[in-house]
């Protein structure tokens, strides 16, 4: 039984079928590490048409994605965890359950967050993926976590899902080559900074050359200069990260 299940419900599921077939999240799913389930909002949609917007009380340009599909669509993934209102929330009876909500009012994404929910095991991750103008208000009662990729606003959350969970996904055991190593000196490690430069085959091209220490062959030199050129870089692209 793999150790992450990922249920993503959205409006536009085709958007998911080359991020599900050419990715990182496809090797994931042939090793076993997790199960990726993409639900159509609309097969919960109302009547005739399978409505699942409509406009906005009180006036506003746009639409609206109305409760009911939601509501439906998130109990049919999750099945009776979800058992129980408290007040205005949902409760959820699962530990291992979270369900997150694509919202430029979220919580901004970051690695922690990927570590975070990757290391829930097993687990069962779903995503409600918002379109047209948002969601109703009253369908925040049923998310666990918000989340938001940046301060920027999309005419979908498909495209923040999927960033999402390739970044949760690429950190499940056995789905990246190299185990553990692999992950452990990236971009937004432990230590907060960006990762040192890089380099392969040619050392030298057209007149840029690999530094010398990298083909020096000796290795407490190449990590004390990826360490220094590491602090170096963050602190002139990203200098907020230090100390962080």
């Amino acid at each position: 039984m793999p150790m992450l299940k990922i249920s993503i419900i959205s409006v536009q599921p085709k958007m998911f079928e080359g991020f599900l077939t050419e990715s990182i999240v496809a090797r994931a799913v042939r090793k076993g590490a997790c199960e990726i389930e993409i639900v159509d909002l609309r097969e919960f949609g109302e009547g005739r048409w399978r409505k699942v917007d409509d406009k906005p009380y009180g006036g506003g340009p746009g639409m609206l994605m109305k409760c009911g599909p939601w509501f439906e669509a998130v109990e049919y993934c999750v099945g009776e965890k979800v058992a129980r209102w408290e007040g205005e929330r949902a409760r959820v009876d699962d530990g291992h359950l979270r369900i997150i909500m694509t919202s430029p009012a979220g919580k901004t994404f970051t690695q922690r967050d990927a570590e975070m929910l990757a290391g829930i095991s097993p687990s069962h991750l779903v995503f409600m993926c918002g379109h047209y103008e948002g969601f109703d208000a009253r369908i925040e009662a049923l998310a666990t976590d918000k989340y938001s990729v940046g301060d920027f606003v999309m005419t979908g959350g498909e495209l923040a899902a999927a960033a999402m969970v390739d970044s949760i996904v690429r950190l499940l055991p056995g789905v990246l080559g190299g185990g553990p190593q692999a992950t452990a000196s990236e971009s937004f490690g432990r230590d907060g900074m960006l990762e040192a430069p890089q380099y392969t085959h040619p050392p030298e091209f057209r007149g840029m050359k690999v530094p010398e220490v990298l083909l020096s062959g000796d290795h407490a030199k190449i990590e004390a200069w990826k360490r220094s050129e590491a602090r170096k870089l963050t602190e002139r692209e990203r200098p907020e990260l230090i100390g962080m």
